[in-house]
């Protein structure tokens, strides 16, 4: 259960880390927060979506980090192949496709890798960040 006060918090936080590398989801306190009609929904909108769009830049940084010590001739990890693909082909629009389970936090770390800037890096991002927790706010 979500301690009284600190909803907004764990939705932040835990958007966050959906957006990073490592595993977790946010979708199910988020809903949680809905349907519980505490925050207006347009707060929790925004308190996800910037929670998934600094997690996704936070990828995004990592990936800038990478590229100093492994170019781009040498990253074969199969994983990689087809964000660097779509990154390649579709340039920084790509990243709106971040919210996307596996992919998205692929194309994150690639996107900072292949040296996209960060200022389209960060509209995309949080453009398909937002997008998807609209959806779920609509659906719910």
């Amino acid at each position: 259960m979500i301690v009284e006060g600190a909803g907004l918090w764990a939705l932040f936080l835990s958007a966050f880390l959906a957006a990073t590398l490592l595993p977790g989801g946010s979708e199910a306190v988020l809903a949680i927060l809905a349907v519980r009609g505490e925050y207006d929904p347009w707060i929790l909108l925004a308190v996800a979506s910037a929670g998934n769009t600094l997690g996704g830049m936070s990828t995004w940084g990592l990936g800038r980090f990478a590229g100093w010590w492994y170019p781009a001739s040498r990253f074969t990890q199969p994983r990689y192949h087809r964000p660097i693909r779509w990154l390649q082909r579709w340039g920084s629009p790509a990243l709106l496709l971040s919210w996307v389970p596996v992919v998205g936090d692929s194309l994150c770390l690639v996107g900072g890798w292949l040296r996209v800037h960060w200022l389209p890096a960060l509209l995309w991002i949080a453009i398909g960040k937002a997008a998807r927790y609209g959806v779920i706010l609509y659906a719910l």
